[in-house]
């Protein structure tokens, strides 16, 4: 096959670069290694900044995003049993989150895609991609391409081709992990709850009025033979409680563990390659950053193609990796942040702990402190 843009991955950020380069005309062809039905059903972070979502709606594929999304406008950080609101919309002129899931954001895109009737092709993974030439070979032949987007995630072939000796790692491991639940009971709060404890942080989300997602700290290679149940919601009760207020508790559809790490590759270009997404950098969830630094990689990936197309101009295309990380690195750091400031250290060290009450107090009462938090959390317009 030939094509302009090669797309290896079908993701959040592999799709949704997929369809920016269709509303301006260029075409793309895209390979994922897993099956339709493992793409829609991935659970996924579900915070979608002002500016993703913005995007989304540009690119036609927001309207049911608008329909069954919440609109949040704040956040709680919760210690020492009491909450405190950080009012994300007055801090940062109007801008807010919504929430909805990846796995719904990913099953809009490949609707739209397959409406469009463009190649999207599931059940086959590359095998080998050549970024000097631009070739992407799978089981079944090659795809040749002028550009190769990888956005195949932290474990695809994409950036081992770029060759030994060019690629800077940096990375940090975390000890701990959460374990995450998603439950079928309507949510206990109204805004997402952070809560600090010294037995371990917590975080209260949701997916919709009726399913609830929620998630305690745990080691990271957690035995989940060990969680029944009666233990989470008991863990999830203490770690949570405030006077007056009501954990509600229901089944439990899925639970499943997830280590912490932060990661980051440079450059994200290599001749005829781009690299994407979880591909060239990895965040610790807690400060909703993943997904939505997938999608401003890809946006300005789009930028940058699109004016190579229209008018030759590959100036963009040479600053990207500059560019892109600039924003992966503040986000590196507010979710490094967000992650030591509300995660116990294993020995529960009573200096650490009196220095996370030192910063949360400092957050919840110092305006200033509470609006950087708010900037970052519903995303920087500029970095």
């Amino acid at each position: 096959m030939r094509t302009q843009v090669g797309i290896v991955g079908a993701g959040p950020a592999g799709l949704t670069l997929a369809r920016l380069l269709e509303n301006a005309g260029i075409e793309s062809v895209i390979l994922e290694s897993r099956s339709r039905a493992y793409c829609e059903a991935r659970v996924r972070a579900g915070v979608l900044e002002q500016g993703t979502v913005d995007l989304l709606r540009e690119a036609g594929v927001g309207g049911r995003m608008d329909a069954e999304g919440l609109v949040h406008h704040g956040i709680e950080l919760q210690f020492d049993a009491e909450r405190h609101r950080v009012p994300l919309s007055d801090l940062t002129g109007g801008r807010s989150i919504v929430i909805y899931g990846q796995t719904e954001v990913v099953k809009d895109l490949i609707a739209a895609r397959l409406d469009s009737g463009l190649p999207l092709l599931f059940d086959t993974p590359a095998e080998r991609v050549d970024a000097e030439r631009g070739i992407v070979r799978y089981p079944d032949g090659e795809l040749q391409c002028d550009v190769i987007a990888g956005c195949d995630g932290f474990h695809g072939c994409c950036r081992g081709a770029l060759p030994a000796g060019t690629l800077r790692e940096f990375s940090r491991e975390y000890p701990y992990g959460w374990l995450g639940i998603l439950a079928s009971v309507a949510p206990s709060i109204d805004e997402l709850v952070y809560a600090h404890h010294q037995r371990g942080f917590a975080l209260l989300s949701l997916r919709s009025p009726t399913l609830s997602r929620y998630y305690i700290q745990c080691a990271p290679d957690e035995d989940l033979g060990r969680w029944p149940d009666e233990r989470i919601w008991e863990e999830l009760r203490t770690r949570t409680a405030v006077d007056g207020w009501t954990l509600e508790e229901g089944p439990i559809l899925e639970k499943g563990v997830t280590g912490m790490r932060s990661y980051v590759c440079e450059p994200l270009r290599h001749e005829r390659l781009f690299l994407a997404g979880d591909a060239a950098h990895i965040v610790p969830p807690t400060g909703a950053k993943g997904l939505n630094l997938a999608i401003h990689d890809v946006r300005m990936l789009a930028e940058a193609l699109i004016r190579f197309y229209e008018s030759g101009d590959k100036s963009l295309m040479d600053t990207y990796s500059e560019t892109c990380l600039r924003r992966v690195w503040r986000c590196e750091h507010f979710s490094w942040w967000m992650t030591t400031m509300l995660h116990v250290t294993p020995g529960n060290d009573p200096f650490d702990l009196e220095l996370q009450h030192s910063q949360l107090r400092y957050v919840t009462t110092s305006r200033a402190q509470a609006k950087a938090l708010a900037e970052n959390y519903v995303g920087l317009e500029t970095v």
